[in-house]
């Protein structure tokens, strides 16, 4: 089972649209708790880097892909989604990520 990851900001429908032309099940999954009951999860993002981390702080969704991730399943971050997995970002100030990559 495939979830893209719902805080709320990003490309979700392009994203799922493409498993869908794929034949592949995907769920958009906007519930933390959830998460880990997926094999893989899809970190989508369009946007701003800030506004991203603070959407996904406020649905706790930073701690649960922290914590997906920490378990070693598969998880991909496309675009911004890819961004935010860095230790933080200078665009508009700096915002600190979810610091699963060195950067």
């Amino acid at each position: 089972m495939i979830a893209i990851v719902d805080y709320n900001m990003g490309n979700l429908a392009s994203v799922k649209n493409a498993f869908d032309l794929l034949g592949e099940k995907v769920t958009v999954e906007s519930d933390p708790d959830k998460l880990k009951t997926y094999d893989r999860i899809i970190l989508p993002g369009v946007g701003a880097f800030g506004d991203a981390m603070e959407h996904l702080s406020s649905r706790g969704m930073d701690e649960a892909v922290r914590e997906y991730a920490a378990s070693g399943k598969y998880l991909l971050g496309i675009c911004l989604g890819m961004q935010l997995l860095f230790e933080s970002s200078e665009e508009f100030g700096i915002t600190q990520g979810l610091g699963l990559i060195h950067g």
